[in-house]
């Protein structure tokens, strides 16, 4: 007897932990299909997850599109939720697929989209919804002019399709700016060209790294901090540096490529250049804008989406007004490696719809999802960074061309700003994205963590040679996991692999664990008195 009680016990122990395991791995829902007609008799509450870099104008816009969107729909209440940073709206979806407990309306990125499609039906696929005649683009029972489909930029459109359909429309794009300090660069004695070449920067970046006068100063700004060359994203550095060489990164199924002698000679040129103190990094020494507009940096290339940022005078800088350096920024292209055919990442914001058991409530997801696009909404957020709609209806509206022609008028017009985004409407054709599948968002990582490693060491007065970079790939192929082992995928039984449980998880199931010992403890306990008595 006592025996089958503690077998009991366990049949128990081990039936609950396989199944609080089976939540955090599974995740299963019907798969969508558009609805005949929108019931307007319901009322829906669904949740918008968005990002913004603590700018209180496109906060602003946000209230402001989904009041205006209630009043269209008074059933449909949107909830706001805030992030500042996609990595962590980012892991808070994939903790959230595990309780079913995803916001119906996210911004994010395609690299991350595709880790949410190896749950099951966790993301709805939205080329159905794009075709359909009442509530597709240009849908005829939409209560708002949204954009058709010929009226959405197909590049970027484009960047939002992988594993066989559309699950994304594009919100807004950028791309990555050169912003130079022209003032200091020509009295340098060099003058800017057309395009900016990887060549000229590492030229001028070197010049005055070296230079200083009797009392230790720079000569390049008279000032004892002088970082000529700053990068804040590593992992476009790289991508962009292999795209424009010809080089393997990876292919579209997933193939990493990136591991080549391409990327080695990449690295020994940011060795060396490190060497002479003529680079550094976002992530070593701090935001690049907040150097350049000291005058402690003569090149720094960043988003244009944080153009409001960057300049002598630019509206949002970061540091305190004494601090200013007063001199013209230039704003261009990346640098490239062949001027002639330049090459550069598309980036920005999409937004994806979550696929829930009710598709009408995903119905009205899509319906606050396509308002997103619409003329007031695209041409009031773009005019906050520097970002261009992603639809030729706001590009080519009025109200968007007038913006363009004021280009520094006051600070809703910052010069900078507009500079950036005349910069990629005019560079539109010469862009590119990486390849999206499950674990590309890895491997931009590895990507910009080869870069980040290099400059470490070499600042840390550490060798960097065959060996180093042998030893440098094996880590980062080990730390990424990009030998496959690292992809999430769906098991046969349709577990998600979502890696390891949060640590509230395991506290739980390890307080779980020990009250069933303490039951198993006290029913051995009782069944030894019993025993005792009958002898």
């Amino acid at each position: 007897m006592r025996h089958t009680r503690m077998a009991a016990l366990t049949l128990s122990l081990v039936t609950l932990l396989t199944t609080l395991c089976g939540c955090h791995g599974s995740r299963s829902q019907n798969a969508f299909t558009v609805p005949d007609s929108f019931d307007e008799s319901r009322q829906y509450e669904i949740t918008f997850w968005a990002k913004n870099d603590t700018n209180k104008t496109q906060v602003d816009i946000y209230s402001k599109a989904i009041a205006d969107f209630h009043a269209l729909y008074p059933n449909i209440t949107v909830k706001l939720r805030l992030y500042t940073d996609y990595g962590k709206i980012y892991n808070d979806v994939i903790t959230n697929i595990a309780t079913n407990t995803t916001p119906n309306v996210c911004i994010t990125y395609p690299d991350h989209i595709a880790t949410y499609l190896t749950g099951d039906n966790v993301v709805a696929p939205l080329d159905a919804l794009f075709a359909d005649e009442q509530y597709g683009r240009g849908g005829s029972a939409l209560r708002y002019d949204g954009p058709t489909q010929a009226e959405m930029i197909p590049r970027f459109l484009e960047e939002c399709s992988f594993s066989g359909s559309h699950y994304a429309v594009p919100f807004m794009r950028s791309t990555e700016a050169c912003y130079v300090n022209k003032t200091y660069v020509e009295a340098l004695g060099y003058g800017l060209p057309e395009t900016l070449t990887w060549d000229f920067v590492w030229a001028v970046s070197d010049a005055p790294a070296a230079a200083k006068n009797a009392a230790g100063h720079y000569t390049a700004n008279g000032q004892q901090v002088l970082l000529p060359f700053i990068y804040k994203a590593t992992d476009n550095m790289m991508i962009q540096l292999l795209r424009q060489k010809n080089a393997g990164y990876s292919t579209d199924s997933g193939d990493v490529q990136i591991f080549n002698d391409t990327t080695e000679d990449i690295l020994y040129d940011v060795a060396r250049h490190t060497a002479s103190g003529a680079f550094s990094t976002f992530k070593i020494c701090g935001y690049p804008a907040n150097f350049l507009n000291a005058g402690q940096c003569l090149c720094a290339v960043d988003s244009t989406a944080g153009a409001t940022w960057i300049g002598s005078h630019a509206p949002l800088s970061d540091i305190s007004a004494d601090k200013y350096v007063d001199f013209e920024t230039a704003v261009m292209a990346v640098p490239q490696c062949d001027p002639d055919h330049p090459q550069m990442i598309s980036q920005g914001p999409s937004v994806c719809v979550f696929n829930k058991k009710d598709s009408q409530e995903v119905l009205a997801s899509w319906l606050f999802t396509q308002y997103l696009l619409t003329n007031e909404v695209q041409t009031a957020y773009s005019e906050t960074e520097g970002y261009v709609p992603v639809t030729s209806k706001a590009q080519e509206s009025d109200q968007y061309q007038d913006y363009l022609s004021r280009e520094g008028q006051d600070v809703a017009h910052y010069d900078v700003k507009i500079k950036a985004v005349k910069m990629l409407l005019a560079n539109s054709d010469n862009t590119f994205v990486t390849p999206v599948y499950n674990g590309s968002a890895s491997l931009r990582d590895a990507a910009g963590q080869l870069i980040e490693n290099v400059t470490k060491s070499v600042r840390r007065k550490e060798t960097v040679d065959d060996a180093y970079m042998d030893k440098l790939f094996s880590d980062v192929t080990s730390l990424y996991r990009l030998d496959g082992a690292g992809r999430e995928s769906v098991s046969a039984e349709g577990a998600e692999d979502l890696g390891p449980l949060p640590g509230p998880s395991r506290a739980l199931l390890l307080s779980l664990c020990a009250a069933w010992a303490l039951i198993g403890a006290y029913t051995l306990h009782n069944a030894a008195k019993k025993r005792n008595k009958r002898v």
